[in-house]
């Protein structure tokens, strides 16, 4: 079955990235999350898709405590979308430093999600090889995936991220056929694809046999796929995330 991924939770009905966007998202029967991080100045992950927030500057010039309420720890993103599937994905930072803050986002990112023990419903993502491979060495139980821009060869991608030892490919929806989807089930490589609100073009890709699609419109997917009844009984909110430690 092809899973759908709320990009950025339910931007059409709360702020992308936040708590309520994850809720919303969940409330309308996604099968996971996709949300994006940084990491501040004093070491803490957080969830925004800029590198900065308006008004404040970029994040490695901002203290946890300088950020607005409405801006969620990865602590918390996941918490708010227990217990669905939830797509990690890594932003570059586009400073100087921006390489050695990579590597630093992707250990904490690692640490805080093997601390969780969490693994099985995470998905570690990023354009960037660099990041996901530190991800992979800092914690291997952890599923990571290679970000594909639309203009860049698919095919080349996998084989790149099959031989860095990445179990995923997220290419641009477009980008996808079926020679790109015979190569990865041969090689055991998922595909989720990014980001496709059009119900036809989702029906397409779920015809293709994708594992997941990436979607602003996670209602709409539903219809598309013949999935507009909600389950009976959604998780409860109050259900807590498996213990650390």
């Amino acid at each position: 079955m092809t899973e759908i991924f709320a990009h950025r939770g339910s931007a059409q009905l709360a702020r992308e990235n936040t708590v309520a966007a994850f809720v919303a998202a969940r409330d309308l029967g996604a099968d996971g999350i996709e949300l994006d991080v940084h990491l501040t100045a004093d070491g803490n992950v957080v969830v925004h898709h800029d590198g900065e927030v308006p008004g404040l500057g970029p994040f490695g010039r901002l203290l946890s405590a300088e950020l607005p309420a409405w801006l969620p720890s990865l602590g918390e993103a996941l918490d708010a979308c227990w217990p669905l599937r939830v797509n990690v994905e890594i932003k570059q930072d586009e400073t100087d430093a921006g390489p050695e803050r990579d590597r630093s986002l992707a250990f904490e990112v690692a640490r805080l999600l093997a601390a969780r023990r969490e693994a099985p419903r995470i998905v570690v993502s990023s354009f960037s090889l660099e990041a996901i491979d530190a991800v992979g060495t800092f914690e291997p139980s952890l599923e990571t995936a290679l970000l594909v821009e639309g203009d860049r060869d698919p095919m080349g991608a996998l084989v790149t991220a099959r031989e860095h030892g990445h179990r995923g490919l997220h290419p641009f929806f477009f980008s996808v056929d079926a020679g790109l989807m015979k190569a990865a089930k041969d090689c055991g490589m998922a595909i989720r694809t990014w980001t496709v609100d059009d119900p036809a073009q989702i029906v397409a890709l779920a015809d293709l046999g994708v594992d997941a699609v990436v979607t602003n419109d996670v209602a709409a997917a539903r219809r598309a796929l013949g999935r507009s009844d909600l389950p009976d009984a959604a998780p409860p909110r109050s259900v807590p995330p498996p213990a650390a430690g």
